[in-house]
């Protein structure tokens, strides 16, 4: 499985609310980062972080609008609809992919110095 099919697969498991195949994408060390640069270490403790998102969150989705491979990180553009409004809106995300598995999936504003520091074209939805 390349690294994209695996983002993708974390992605829709984000959006069908499926922590069983969310844990079965995550490595053992798994990291997530959100915008303001919070972390979550370790996949057990990202997992409890996901269902309380989840639970409090239940309309929360993210679509994807444009996916960059480079190395072992995919870059990914595009937005997240949510009833609340602070969740919603264009966004990016890196994810790092190595043996099949998602190491670190980090959130970020979509913003011109964003793109530009992830590699990605100007643009977006901002």
């Amino acid at each position: 499985m390349d690294a994209v099919d695996v983002v993708q697969r974390f992605n829709a498991a984000i959006n069908d609310r499926d922590l069983t195949e969310l844990a079965s994408l995550m490595s053992d060390d798994h990291t997530f980062i959100d915008t303001a640069g919070d972390t979550v270490s370790g996949k057990q403790a990202c997992i409890e972080a996901w269902r309380a998102f989840f639970a409090a969150f239940a309309d929360y989705r993210n679509v994807f609008t444009d996916v960059t491979v480079g190395d072992e990180v995919v870059s990914v553009s595009g937005y997240s609809l949510c009833s609340r409004p602070e969740l919603a809106g264009p966004a990016l995300w890196t994810a790092r992919v190595t043996g099949g598995l998602v190491g670190e999936w980090r959130v970020y504003t979509d913003s011109p110095a964003a793109r530009r520091d992830l590699g990605l074209p100007p643009g977006g939805l901002v």
